[in-house]
């Protein structure tokens, strides 16, 4: 009888998922892999998670002892507007499929991957891990944030009906490297990247709609990695948890882009097009709890982490996720 652990992560060819993968094996420090841990990281190709028969038949292969939930039917706002019924059900049926399948086999423990998005559109900041039900989310995107909420609804159900030890996380914005860089479909970071490393390979302007004053929080994949490695080995509440910078960390869409031209050596004509909306100003995060939780935690600095993530998708660029934007 073997008491080794495996830890099954969905989504895991995705931007967190690679990230998850990157620290367990580089890191050096209590992030990083350790004895007696298996893990596994799958992708699409092992399975629809829509089909209950698929996912029985990726926990009876692999036979989790826990797992790290990470998949889902994503996209930027356009789609979240088109496809609202798409991003409800297609999600309720992956959240349910995985969880219950996971109580069938006794899976230790369950980390689900949450959004900010959940948080009701008409709130009071900075919000907080209590307020994810205190009204509805934003009409932009309804059909994703109400599936998303569901798992926090299913975890406390199971917990309270049978025991089981299954949680969530709730991460700001992420980004860093293995992001999706479709102009099209994807968000501020890897969009505004993408969008300047063109403009250096044109020769043509680099473009900010807006007015880039908008405040965000943002934290680095491989930072939230290391957040999500401790959830799975020590955090025991069943309550969501957020995981981001603290307030004072918030940068404007500006600095975003002021970052992205010093990352990309990008040195032709640089604007910003006021026309465009700005969409929310802020939607401000506490992560007051995971503080009293990790005092000690480092998070990269912003432009180190920018940095990174630009030599990544210059380097990685021919394989990158890109949609059909490459000239």
């Amino acid at each position: 009888m073997t008491n080794d652990k495996v830890i099954l992560v969905t989504g895991g060819s995705g931007l967190v998922g690679k990230a998850i993968e990157w620290v367990i094996n580089n890191d050096k420090g209590k992030f990083g892999s350790k004895e007696k841990e298996n893990w596994i990281f799958l992708n699409s190709k092992d399975g629809d998670l829509r089909s209950v028969e698929a996912t029985h038949a990726i926990f009876q292969k692999y036979k989790p002892t826990h797992v790290i939930h990470l998949a889902a039917l994503v996209g930027g706002l356009f789609k979240n507007m088109k496809y609202k019924l798409d991003f409800l059900r297609d999600n309720i049926l992956i959240n349910d499929n995985v969880l219950h399948t996971a109580h069938q086999y006794k899976v230790e423990k369950v980390v689900s991957c949450l959004s900010t998005c959940i948080f009701p559109d008409k709130t009071t900041y900075p919000i907080d891990e209590t307020m994810i039900h205190n009204g509805p989310p934003h009409e932009s995107n309804f059909g994703y944030a109400h599936a998303k909420r569901l798992i926090d609804i299913q975890n406390k159900a199971y917990n309270e009906q049978f025991g089981d030890k299954f949680t969530s996380i709730i991460p700001t914005n992420v980004f860093g490297p293995y992001d999706n860089y479709d102009l099209q479909d994807s968000h501020v970071i890897p969009g505004l990247l993408h969008k300047c490393y063109l403009a250096k390979k044109n020769g043509t302007p680099f473009i900010v709609s807006g007015t880039g004053k908008p405040l965000r929080q943002f934290i680095y994949s491989r930072d939230l990695a290391k957040l999500i490695i401790w959830a799975l080995r020590e955090y025991d509440e069943i309550e969501p948890i957020i995981l981001s910078v603290s307030e004072k960390d918030e940068v404007s869409i500006k600095d975003v882009a002021d970052s992205i031209v010093k990352a990309v050596n990008f040195e032709g004509d640089y604007t910003f097009d006021t026309t465009k909306a700005d969409g929310q100003y802020k939607k401000t995060a506490s992560n007051e709890k995971l503080i009293k939780y990790l005092p000690d935690f480092k998070f990269t600095p912003f432009e180190i982490a920018i940095k990174e993530s630009a030599n990544w998708f210059i380097e990685n660029y021919d394989n990158a996720r890109t949609g059909n934007d490459k000239p």
